[in-house]
């Protein structure tokens, strides 16, 4: 049928608004960037919007790459997110596999009980009390066991596991598989979209933590990058990223830095999503049916 002229203007009006709230979703980005790349006295005297990078310069990203904490903090925080996002999926899927199955038993009371953690939990205080005594403080386990479950994320896979059809199970068990062999030979391959959701959202999650390494890790060669990216930030310590630099040129050349340093920090994981992407909208509406 032919468009008429109103679904033709409420279809440029939704293109126009879709259009506009790309760009404004997209500009502070875009802002980051083209501070990054620019000149440091020049950006500085620079007043308005940013469109482009203000005389092209990539002294920040060189000063950067020259800082030791930023090379240690990449390393640091690419083996809490691989290692961490591991953990993560096993322990989910495992406990998520326990509750799906029909003839657990007390499992609405197991449910409830795993549900109450969502709303009321101990705090920090005790938190750190129980990392302390087990003997995990200043090591990378007080980043990765605490959380190695997350109750939400639990929820959605096993309400994703919960559609696999049973007769699969049963004729697996018919030929001798075990819970371990249904569980990664059957239930998982089946599930590959809700596993590419939980992959983007705990690796997103251990590449932003900072808190806690900020309560648990003394050692600074320990630091993630968003420790370190913090530090630049907040507590403004980019003079030993200046070696060389005249004084009178330190602010300048300081604001770049810290753009360049949130570009570094945010490009890899922004270079995750696209590959996972195709999979968020299905993995989410999956896990999110009702018995």
């Amino acid at each position: 049928m032919k468009p008429t002229a109103g679904e033709k203007a409420f279809g440029a009006f939704n293109a126009m608004l879709m259009i506009g709230l790309c760009a404004v979703t997209l500009y502070p980005f875009l802002y980051v960037l083209f501070a990054s790349l620019s000149d440091a006295a020049s950006f500085l005297q620079h007043r308005g919007l940013l469109l482009g990078p203000v005389g092209f310069d990539l002294e920040a990203y060189k000063a950067v790459f020259a800082n030791p904490m930023i090379v240690k903090g990449y390393q640091n925080t690419l083996l809490y997110v691989a290692l961490g996002t591991a953990i993560n999926l096993v322990m989910t899927a495992v406990g998520a596999y326990v509750l799906s199955r029909p003839k657990l038993y007390f499992k609405n009371m197991i449910m409830f009980f795993i549900v109450v953690t969502m709303v009321f939990h101990g705090g920090l205080i005790p938190t750190y009390l129980l990392v302390n005594e087990l003997g995990m403080m200043n090591t990378m386990w007080a980043l990765l066991i605490p959380g190695a479950i997350n109750t939400f994320n639990m929820i959605i896979m096993r309400t994703a596991f919960q559609g696999v059809p049973i007769s699969l199970e049963e004729s697996a068990r018919m030929d001798g598989a075990n819970d371990w062999t249904v569980l990664f030979r059957i239930i998982i391959p089946l599930s590959m979209p809700v596993i590419a959701v939980m992959i983007l959202w705990y690796a997103v999650g251990h590449w932003n933590s900072y808190f806690s390494a900020l309560v648990y890790l003394r050692n600074r060669e320990m630091y993630p990058l968003q420790l370190v990216l913090r530090e630049i930030l907040i507590a403004n310590s980019t003079d030993s990223m200046m070696t060389g630099v005249a004084s009178d040129d330190k602010y300048a050349i300081g604001e770049t830095i810290k753009y360049a340093t949130i570009i570094v920090s945010t490009l890899p994981i922004l270079c995750l999503y696209p590959f996972l992407q195709k999979y968020f909208v299905k993995g989410v509406m999956i896990g999110s049916l009702k018995e």
